[in-house]
């Protein structure tokens, strides 16, 4: 990105108004403000949008396993959306932890963490359109009801236990109501480490944690009341 880098933002309010002035602008707009070139394909730069708009919005923890805005406590989703305002994709939360992981509890976990406080940026994603017509749709501020905290929390217990257990071959994306495990790498030839069914050491690839499209396209309907 260019190299004037907006400041950090200082509160939540200025971080928020700040996501709102963004609403409406196509990534093409955004792209020239932020002095950088639209990427030719996407699944090559797949995190590029994200990129983009932490860059116009001030996040400072780019990679860190911290939230984007660590003064504020807040973490910063882009949500791909079709025309009918549907999430296309799941959501990526953190890394999972495969090693290690005795006596870990939710209260303390990533996933929580990174959950606790989220600043939601849809943004139009529909193939038909090219990327530089896409659009920043309205973004709004979210954390966990008790009855969807609760729902996180069984989720991640259930599939912390299956780690645990050795289980990390056998969990399948399909397990979950609104959190789901499964492969995090950028290709399938990277590997580390767990633990196998007979305790012993074992190569995999990566997991990552990941919600559900059902899960976010519940709470795009919440927030803007949508049918």
């Amino acid at each position: 990105m260019a190299t004037m880098t907006p400041t950090s933002p200082r509160s939540e309010q200025e971080l928020f108004q700040r996501s709102l002035n963004l609403a409406g602008h196509s990534l093409a707009e955004l792209a020239a403000q932020a002095g950088v070139s639209l990427p030719d394909n996407l699944k090559r730069e797949k995190g590029w949008v994200g990129q983009l708009l932490e860059w116009h919005l001030g996040a400072t923890a780019g990679s860190k396993p911290e939230q984007d805005f660590p003064d504020l406590g807040i973490e910063l989703k882009t949500l791909p959306i079709d025309e009918s305002g549907r999430p296309l994709e799941t959501t990526f939360v953190c890394v999972a932890p495969l090693l290690g992981i005795a006596g870990q509890r939710w209260e303390e976990s990533s996933v929580r963490n990174k959950l606790s406080r989220v600043l939601w940026i849809p943004v139009e994603a529909s193939r038909s359109l090219p990327l530089g017509e896409r659009r920043v749709a309205s973004p709004f501020l979210w954390s966990p009801s008790p009855e969807e905290e609760a729902l996180l929390r069984q989720d991640w217990e259930e599939l912390m236990e299956q780690i645990a257990l050795g289980r990390i071959e056998q969990i399948s994306a399909r397990q979950g109501q609104v959190l789901q495990l499964r492969p995090k790498a950028a290709n399938g030839r990277a590997l580390t480490s767990a633990i196998g069914l007979q305790g012993q050491r074992i190569q995999t690839r990566p997991r990552g944690f990941y919600l559900k499209a059902t899960f976010t396209h519940a709470l795009l309907r919440h927030h803007f009341q949508l049918p």
